[in-house]
């Protein structure tokens, strides 16, 4: 029986089973491509937990150069960030009071901010508004930033590396559930 044909009740019935229908695929389409094709659940990163942390040398605003494959031994703490970006200004107090402030002075520790394709004096002026005393680093054409993530995509991220050189967390944008899981993977890692 062809649906014009139905009563109007059952035309109705029919009609709003159908756009729940396509409601329900449209969902189901926009909820399940992530999963099968790898995105947002790696929120833009190339690398993965597990991997080994891609190494780069860090010129800080300081003038001195860090190495990142130099800081074997040590827990390393990077946090991708640029001046311009509002997340970052609201993540790094945090950042600063709630890690480096209590992890500073442990050999063992390392935090490393790497401001995204901006000249040193506009890096000098955002650690001092913010204000952060952790060291900061310039990253040209944010060479440093697309060897962990796609050269496109959001800047906020803090990358934790282990004594070995693997990557054991990504996070992306502030989230305060995801910052204290950090800072106790941080403490953990530095037991």
């Amino acid at each position: 029986m062809h649906v014009l044909n139905r009563h109007p009740d059952q035309r109705a019935i029919y009609t709003n089973n159908y756009h729940h229908m396509k409601q329900l695929i449209i969902f189901m389409a926009l909820t399940l491509t992530p999963f099968v094709y790898g995105q947002p659940s790696d929120r833009g990163y190339i690398v993965k937990v597990g991997d080994a942390a891609p190494d780069f040398s860090l010129k800080l605003t300081d003038g001195k150069t860090v190495k990142l494959s130099d800081l074997k031994g040590k827990v390393v703490m990077l946090q991708f960030t640029a001046s311009w970006c509002s997340v970052c200004r609201h993540e790094m107090p945090f950042i600063e009071r709630d890690i480096w402030l209590r992890h500073k002075a442990d050999p063992n520790f390392v935090l490393l901010a790497v401001d995204r394709d901006e000249p040193l004096e506009t890096v000098v002026k955002f650690a001092k508004a913010i204000p952060i005393t952790y060291p900061i680093g310039l990253d040209p054409h944010a060479d440093i930033f697309a060897l962990y993530a796609e050269r496109d995509a959001g800047i906020t991220r803090n990358v934790i590396v282990d004594k070995t050189g693997k990557i054991v967390l990504l996070t992306r944008l502030y989230n305060e559930e995801e910052f204290k899981r950090m800072t106790e993977e941080i403490d953990a890692l530095l037991k």
